[in-house]
């Protein structure tokens, strides 16, 4: 095993801003509390903190009430202000009680990878992302939502061979009716929504808008949702339409679902658990085309999650903060995948767990936090039966380790989260991950899924390190820049997958409009 431990120093300086894809507050109430919109750290913070890095997702609209009111400043105060550059044109007023809304989101950002476990590889790859998405959005009252908004994500002088998550030119990201349907009680509304959309669910280690990459990932289908104090229940039936959602990827010419493909599921939020909430959630892929190269077929997981925060006064005063995120998951059903047959029977599951704690009194706000995930691996991918995990549709980059090796399955990732806010705008985190297969008998899946490298290799992948900072000009605005090496062991090392080590940087600017 070839392990090379150098002394690593970098600063990374970021703003954090929210990202402009408008949702009203009740469709985006997949979010739990203690979640930030999407985060490439390994924890979440509540929405509106910096504790972990938060460098790009759907807009949760948490904050869009804030925004409404028009206000006066100078010329330059969409730089220090909190509300959008375009404020003014937010719930403008058209006749009755309709009103509009214009906005959007353009995001820059510059990549140097090298030795990456991805298509094309190994080998290096410098190149520049553009990302605009403006939306357009009409209400009456809270009856009914009508919403559009397109995309324009580009990418410039890469090397390697671009992925479906690089490139998606004047398209149609969102659009959508969504009613209300009925109101329960004190005011507890029971929404359908139909069109293109995207789908955020709990800390998106299974669904997720995946806006870390250049495109965001979306779905068009039926949602229902319901919403009170107690319970957020939402019921959806979608199919996938992008490449980054795993359909043909159409870089250049209009999207359209992917007709053999339906997502649907159930997920559930009880509010009033103590110190947190609880997650219940069944999720069905029904996939009529199984890909042998692929987990794929038809696989239900049935989950639960509970996450939330514990303070430890002293006078009325915080001095201390416990998290926890703590989720688990079954799957079965049926699946085709590489020598094993058609229609194998699954039965595969995971495990995470995050614990940490902050130190509210003390300087710079330190936060530890512990990492465990285990996702099954098959012991004999040729008995007929199939034990590999899937992730569905996750936000792999928030857990696996920031340059994207992994998507989760057959994986055991042990790891250490360290940040500090040396100001209230900046957050400097270091992450540290220990990697190994969950079984030496199956693949390393890739963070798009695919299998790699032979079978019966070593268990022992290698270990990350992640350097990432971010510096909050405003909500609105963010700079970040990120610093990533890799030390791959003999699951890689030993097989024709064998590489130099592997290193990424970025800068990424986010600006909300």
């Amino acid at each position: 095993m070839k392990i090379r431990i150098t002394t690593l120093l970098g600063l990374i300086i970021s703003a954090g801003g929210t990202v402009a894809v408008a949702q009203d507050d009740a469709g985006d109430r997949a979010s739990l509390a203690g979640d930030a919109p999407e985060v490439v750290s390994a924890v979440h913070s509540d929405e509106g903190e910096t504790e972990t890095i938060t460098p790009v997702g759907a807009w949760s609209g948490a904050d869009m009430a804030d925004w409404l009111e028009p206000f006066e400043c100078s010329g330059d105060c969409w730089l220090e202000s909190d509300k959008p550059a375009l404020h003014m044109l937010r719930n403008q007023p058209l006749f009755g009680e309709l009103t509009g809304s214009v906005g959007g989101e353009l995001r820059y950002r510059y990549l140097n990878e090298n030795n990456r476990l991805r298509p094309g590889g190994p080998g290096r790859s410098s190149y520049n992302q553009w990302r605009f998405a403006p939306f357009m959005e009409a209400k009456y009252g809270d009856w009914v939502t009508g919403h559009v908004q397109a995309i324009d994500s580009s990418t410039f002088n890469a090397e390697l061979p671009e992925l479906p998550i690089d490139e998606n030119r004047a398209d149609l990201l969102q659009y959508y009716v969504d009613l209300k349907v009925w109101e329960f009680g004190d005011s507890d509304p029971l929404r359908f929504r139909y069109g293109r959309q995207l789908l955020k669910y709990g800390a998106q280690r299974l669904v997720s808008p995946l806006g870390w990459s250049n495109t965001y990932r979306n779905f068009e289908g039926y949602r229902g949702y319901y919403d009170s104090n107690a319970w957020a229940i939402d019921a959806f039936a979608v199919q996938p339409v992008n490449g980054a959602a795993g359909n043909v990827y159409r870089p250049t010419s209009f999207d359209t679902p992917d007709q053999s493909v339906w997502f649907s599921g159930v997920y559930a939020t009880w509010k009033e658990m103590p110190h947190g909430a609880l997650d219940l959630y069944w999720l069905w892929l029904h996939e009529e085309e199984a890909k042998a190269n692929r987990q794929d077929g038809r696989r239900h997981t049935i989950g639960a999650r509970y996450a939330g925060s514990h303070p430890v006064k002293e006078c009325d005063t915080t001095v201390l903060t416990y998290t926890w995120d703590l989720e688990g998951a079954w799957q079965f059903g049926t699946d085709s995948f590489v020598s094993g047959g058609a229609n194998q029977d699954v039965s595969a599951g995971f495990i995470s767990t995050i614990g940490g704690v902050t130190f509210d009194k003390v300087a710079w706000k330190p936060s530890v936090k512990g990492i465990f995930w285990w996702g099954s691996g098959d012991d004999d991918p040729t008995d007929g039966d199939i034990n590999t995990l899937t992730t569905l549709y996750p936000l792999g980059h928030a857990y696996w380790g920031l340059i994207d090796n992994f998507n989760g399955a057959n994986l055991i990732d042990y790891s250490v989260q360290v940040s500090v806010k040396p100001t209230k705008k900046l957050t400097l985190l270091a992450a540290m991950h220990w990697f190994e297969k969950e079984d030496a008998n199956d693949f390393i899946y890739n963070i798009a899924g695919a299998p790699l490298g032979p079978l019966g290799t070593p268990k022992e992948i290698g270990q990350e390190l992640d350097l990432v900072a971010t510096y909050a000009v405003n909500p609105n605005l963010q700079l970040q820049l990120g610093y990533f090496w890799f030390w791959y062991a003999d699951a890689v090392d030993t097989t024709a997958l064998a590489r130099d080590d592997a290193s990424q940087i970025y800068f990424m600017s986010t600006w909300a409009f």
